[in-house]
């Protein structure tokens, strides 16, 4: 498959979301599906930070992974990126924008929030999007662990409602849920 003539139907978007908790896998079969995705870009969302050795040990597995010839591109800034960006992209993991935002206020977050649909909505090039599935076990006794949680649940339950494609990565095993699910209304 390649950015422009993929063999995926074109129902809703370009969009193939990859959600999973904890080394579910998500990640790795994000990167199975993209391997022959020609000019991709792979998106790695996160802070930098030199001090985190267990953080740097994960990063470093992941680049070992990527197929060498997809360009890297580190940010925080994943607005700015979608809109210079037009080729196809593989972004690890939609977390990191929840968190760059985590401090912000409700009314600016659901700004971003939209803003970031609208974006990935014009995209014509194919865009695999990894996210956490949080929320399944315990609650955060902290304000900040749940506004994580909450945010991250309606982001990924509106990206999944504009993606083609939707998988879950369980125990090493992927699912394509849109094949035996149905949409909740709301």
């Amino acid at each position: 498959m390649n950015g422009n003539n993929h063999s995926l139907s074109n129902k809703f978007s370009n969009i193939i979301f990859i959600t999973g908790g904890t080394k579910s896998g998500k990640s790795e079969f994000a990167e199975h599906l993209a391997k022959n995705i020609e000019n991709l870009s792979y998106v790695a969302l996160s802070k930098i930070n030199i001090d985190d050795k267990e953080w740097q040990k994960k990063i470093s597995l992941h680049r070992e992974r990527r197929p060498k010839d997809w360009k890297l591109i580190e940010t925080t800034d994943l607005l700015n990126t979608l809109r210079k960006e037009v080729g196809p992209l593989l972004i690890d993991s939609i977390g990191g924008f929840v968190m760059e935002s985590i401090e912000k206020e409700d009314k600016e977050w659901s700004k971003k929030k939209y803003s970031l649909i609208s974006h990935l909505m014009k995209r014509k090039s194919i865009t695999v999007i990894v996210g956490e599935q949080v929320g399944w076990s315990l609650v955060s006794e902290y304000k900040i662990g749940n506004t994580y949680i909450e945010r991250i649940g309606d982001l990924q339950k509106r990206i999944t409602k504009i993606s083609k494609e939707n998988w879950l990565a369980i125990n090493g095993r992927a699912i394509k849920i849109d094949e035996i699910s149905l949409e909740i209304p709301t």
